[in-house]
């Protein structure tokens, strides 16, 4: 079906007028957003000035010293009216989401879904930031532990998750009493203003919130140069890549703030003989080819067993030449478009380098589209390829999959750990053994390890993020509040004598 492109524009401004954003936002600015969709121009967005958003990073700071101050229950109310406005546009935002990313209709949605459940659970935890009581050597000493609000969080969010990872860190932030500074990715930035009426929509229904609490700039690397390298910022959660988290890291390491850092991802399957196939088929599905492999989640490396080795490559050769390319808002699609050109010229280039070390490619080439001449759709590509050579080790922001030989579980387990990249890995394997050696200490060395489901998909309970390369940072559920708080040791002496720990004595005479 050809996409008209004057159409697109057009319901974009129909949805974002719906959301509540200012026409003169996305009309009049020097910042180009085309939708990948067609690769067409949808809106022209204002850019941040430099001393605008220092004046936002001020008024942030002054919010921060009012909200502190209001109990962590009446901060949760504001995420809960946030998670209510976000509900009753699920289906508005969830199609922008599709338009300005290009993610399927229902990714659309399940990311503003997303949203909700992470304000719905961090309105629950502003009644359960609980600290320890310990016990002290000392008579009539009582000694805990506090949480306090820490400042001004920085967020700098990716294009492939643009309102879904500003949700989980701008929730537990605002809960835990901080405020908070956005800088969306350029290529997203209409999804970020969407998300900032909403907020404001909220706030204005909730009443008593400071202005300047919960702020946004739209702009290019030098806002977020400016988020961290402010002292008024305490803490940076940056998502994207490692090149961008070796930037990042020692920058606010030089000025002692904190970082939340959820870089890249590398993420394998094993995939051993006891396995249910056709759950496994679907399980590697999604995770290879959902949001066209362009998830820090997505799956890059299939590592089977000998003996089903052919029987799998066969069955996913035959999903990888069927899948629906096309509109992700078509039923019938379940792979849209890369986000622009240089992710194709990344893509053909992984394959080619690949091909020069005799893995044999199926798929990756470039599909047609009535319609979108300027946009990039391309099958996925299933490469078998014999060793892990130098271009599976890292990470191409596409839909690849590469595909290995395993014959022994510690060679299987020892393939998936060496890598750079730590986050996500799975297994899939009716074999109980299998399963606690992937998940134990001398098992994945993963953030995520996950045992029959794929490597993408994770729920908002738990703690999200990897290790080595991938950064260490831990975002949305479990305890990853407390990065957001500061913590302070208190002992109370309710007697009359004054003991010192550890049996010192300190008499004086006056």
């Amino acid at each position: 079906m050809a996409m008209n492109a004057i159409g697109l524009e057009h319901e974009v401004r129909e949805l974002l007028t719906r959301l509540g954003v200012q026409e003169s936002r996305y009309t009049e600015g020097e910042l180009v957003v085309r939708t990948p969709i067609t690769g067409q121009v949808i809106a022209h967005v204002a850019k941040t000035s430099g001393p605008a958003a220092q004046l936002a990073i001020d008024a942030a700071r002054q919010a921060f010293l009012v909200w502190r101050n209001i109990p962590a229950p009446r901060r949760g109310e504001l995420v809960r009216a946030l998670g209510e406005e976000l509900r009753a546009e699920v289906e508005a935002l969830g199609r922008l989401v599709t338009i300005e990313t290009g993610k399927l209709l229902t990714e659309g949605c399940g990311e503003v879904q997303e949203m909700i459940d992470i304000c719905g659970f961090a309105a629950g935890l502003s009644r359960q930031l609980t600290g320890l009581t310990i016990a002290s050597e000392r008579a009539h000493h009582r000694m805990m532990e506090t949480w306090h609000p820490l400042g001004v969080v920085g967020v700098i969010s990716a294009f492939n998750f643009p309102v879904a990872v500003w949700s989980w860190n701008a929730a537990l932030a605002l809960v835990c009493g901080n405020a908070v500074v956005w800088k969306p990715s350029e290529k997203a930035p209409l999804t970020a203003l969407a998300t900032q009426a909403l907020f404001e929509r909220a706030a204005a229904k909730v009443g008593g919130v400071p202005a300047g609490l919960c702020a946004l700039l739209v702009g290019d690397a030098q806002l977020g140069e400016l988020l961290v390298d402010s002292p008024q910022v305490s803490l940076v959660s940056a998502t994207g890549s490692t090149t961008m988290g070796r930037a990042v890291g020692p920058r606010l390491a030089k000025r002692f703030a904190r970082s939340i850092l959820e870089l890249g991802g590398n993420n394998a399957a094993i995939v051993c003989p006891s396995a249910d196939l056709d759950l496994t088929l679907r399980g590697i599905a999604f995770s290879a080819m959902g949001t066209a492999g362009q998830r820090c989640t997505s799956l890059r490396r299939l590592i089977v067993h000998e003996s089903i080795y052919d029987n799998m490559v066969t069955r996913l050769k035959r999903v990888y030449l069927s899948v629906g390319v096309g509109d992700p808002r078509e039923s019938g699609t379940l792979v849209g478009p890369l986000i622009d050109a240089r992710s194709f010229a990344a893509m053909q280039s992984a394959l080619e380098e690949a091909r020069a070390v005799g893995a044999t490619v199926t798929g990756g080439e470039r599909v047609g589209v009535d319609g979108a001449a300027e946009a990039f759709y391309v099958r996925p590509a299933l490469v078998e390829i014999a060793e892990q050579a130098a271009v599976v080790k890292r990470e191409t922001f596409a839909p690849i999959l590469f595909v290995l030989k395993y014959r022994e579980i510690e060679e299987a387990i020892a393939l998936q750990n060496d890598v750079p990249q730590g986050l996500s890995s799975s297994i899939f394997t009716l074999n109980m053994r299998e399963a606690e050696r992937f998940v134990s200490a001398s098992g994945s060395d993963c953030g995520i390890a996950n045992v029959n489901i794929g490597t993408s998909g994770a729920e908002i309970g738990g703690a999200f993020g990897g290790e080595k390369e991938t950064g260490g940072g831990r975002e949305s559920g479990s305890d990853a509040w407390k990065q957001y708080m500061r913590r302070a040791t208190n002992t109370i002496n309710y007697g009359t004598d004054l003991p010192l720990a550890q049996g010192v004595s300190f008499d004086i005479a006056e």
